[in-house]
């Protein structure tokens, strides 16, 4: 599309591939501080705000939507947890976080972060395109890099900036502009996915409840007072026509099961998903005038609640990094962003396969491999140190005490 013709071209100091999350939350930020951005997606609101994600919230995360002004609804609609439950060996074992670390997360959906990300940018006047086609993001390693797209309604459009951000997820084109012998991929294909569903059903427990079982790892977390979402370990290759709801329910009744009688309430499968996952980090994540945030940059499995949070704190340290770009220091302020994003990236990474060793069944394990794995845990959940180290852990790095 390079020769296509340009309808219109719009100059901003930042351009924007991306608008989840971390996309939108990047130019909600930089347009606190007065730095006009324009933001483009391939994916239609619609198709963002009804794909439904799971969210657990570091509170610093939560903080931040509330006191940047995104929305306070997340104080009215979310759920606070003070804690999380392990459940093995016929066992249960609370993490209390708040004795422990004195944190806690919030129970908030990923879609509902974006959903008001979305209206925060149309209340304040912010440019978002969504449903583009034709992508192109251009003169990356000069001093006026350019993005170039088909918008909806078939015009042409070319956004001249001063700095291009990738934030365009886990398939990201940007990630590619950086030329293959200077980049550096670093990942982990993992031999198990999570089979996820989305039940009509009562809650079964006031905060997540992660089960290790002989049978494989189930994770009991919830929606809304009538929805709940729930995940059991699978075969990556599994196909969600081969479990009816009969099954389903089985599956999670015997990985949770133990002395005390826990069962889950159960009711009507509205969703049924398998859910691949992987160990994925990029370097550099910056390259001239682009720079990558997000999935476009690092991915985690999600047993470690670390991918979301994990986003919002590079646009956070981005914001702060191209504010000072812009102004008197110019490029080198660019080079603070990736040493101090990729210290939380690799900490995120190390917590989030912890976290997929310590309670997913490996295929092949031994009987030694799942007595061990018993120890593990009993080490985690019966010494102050571990289960302090874990509640810091999965409760985040509050930011304030990092720079």
């Amino acid at each position: 599309m390079a020769d296509a013709a340009i309808d219109t071209v719009t100059s901003v100091p930042v351009a924007v591939v991306g608008a989840g999350p971390a996309g939108l939350m990047l130019a909600h930020l930089l347009g606190r501080l007065g730095i006009e951005t324009v933001v483009v997606d391939t994916r239609t609101r619609h198709e963002i705000e009804t794909t439904q994600r799971a969210g657990i919230l570091e509170a610093d995360v939560a903080r931040d939507l509330v006191e940047t002004g995104v929305s306070d609804r997340i104080l009215r609609e979310g759920h606070e947890h003070e804690g999380v439950e392990l459940r093995f060996d016929g066992g249960a074992h609370r993490i209390d976080f708040k004795e422990l670390v004195d944190a806690s997360v919030w129970l908030y959906p990923q879609t509902d972060v974006f959903v008001d990300l979305a209206d925060a940018r149309e209340r304040d006047g912010g440019t978002v395109l969504f449903g583009v086609s034709d992508t192109e993001v251009l003169d990356v390693t000069t001093t006026a890099p350019r993005v170039r797209c088909t918008a909806a309604d078939g015009t042409r459009h070319e956004i001249r900036a001063r700095y291009v951000v990738g934030a365009d997820g886990s398939r990201s084109m940007c990630r590619d502009l950086v030329p293959e012998h200077r980049r550096v991929r670093y990942g982990k294909e993992y031999p198990f996915a999570w089979f996820g569903i989305l039940a009509e059903a009562p809650m079964s427990a006031p905060e997540l409840v992660y089960a290790h079982s002989e049978h494989g790892f189930a994770l009991i977390s919830q929606r809304t007072e009538t929805v709940q979402r729930m995940y059991f370990q699978c075969d990556p290759d599994e196909s969600v026509d081969a479990w009816p709801d009969d099954r389903v329910w089985e599956t999670l009744q015997a990985r949770v099961a133990g002395r005390d009688g826990f069962r889950l309430k159960e009711g009507a499968v509205l969703e049924k998903t398998v859910l691949r996952f992987r160990s994925f980090v990029q370097e550099p994540m910056r390259w001239g005038s682009l720079a990558l945030a997000g999935d476009a940059a690092h991915t985690v499995p999600p047993t470690g609640a670390r991918g979301l949070n994990l986003a919002l704190h590079d646009v956070k340290v981005l914001a702060d990094v191209l504010r000072r770009a812009l102004g008197a220091e110019g490029d080198t302020a660019l080079d603070d962003y990736q040493p101090r994003a990729l210290r939380r990236v690799w900490r995120a990474q190390n917590f989030s396969f912890w976290m997929t060793q310590l309670l997913h069944t490996a295929p092949g394990g031994t009987a030694y491999d799942l007595r061990r794995q018993l120890g593990e845990l009993d080490n985690v959940v019966g010494t102050r140190a571990g289960r302090g180290y874990l509640a810091e852990q999965y409760t985040g790095w509050p930011t304030r005490a990092q720079h």
